[in-house]
């Protein structure tokens, strides 16, 4: 078996602890899948997404000079798998849709000019009053 880095290979889950998953590639071969490289997603408990046992793929990502492997399985599935979620077509905005992300830009730039805007007159006025003319 090669074990260098960016291989993948099969592995089998031996143990979790809060902070990742120990993986056997093969008899007195193991490493590390850190919390960070289990999923694309958050992940917040390791058992979760998985269990003791269980067969995997993973890439190593590196090896230090004791010969740990750092292990990942976010980066050992296909890229088919991880792609993103479809983003929903865009709509025309309308009575009845949610407002596309230009409509939502405009609208926020339009308030914050008022408020700005607002807040200049206050001041200017709170600053003559201080000044002693009214």
């Amino acid at each position: 078996m090669d074990f260098e880095v960016g291989a993948i290979l099969a592995g089998k889950v031996t143990g979790i602890t809060k902070f990742g998953a120990f993986v056997t590639m093969a008899p007195g071969k193991s490493g590390l899948v850190h919390i960070s490289e289990i999923a694309n997603t958050y992940v917040n408990d390791v058992r979760e997404h998985l269990t003791e046992g269980q067969d995997v793929m993973v890439k190593i990502i590196s090896v230090d000079q004791s010969g740990r492997m750092n292990l990942s399985i976010k980066s050992a599935v296909p890229a088919a798998v991880n792609e993103p979620r479809q983003q929903p077509a865009a709509r025309p905005s309308g009575a009845g849709s949610e407002p596309s992300f230009e409509d939502k830009l405009k609208r926020f730039m339009q308030d914050s000019d008022n408020k700005i805007s607002g807040l200049k007159q206050y001041s200017d006025k709170k600053g003559a009053r201080r000044r002693g003319r009214q």
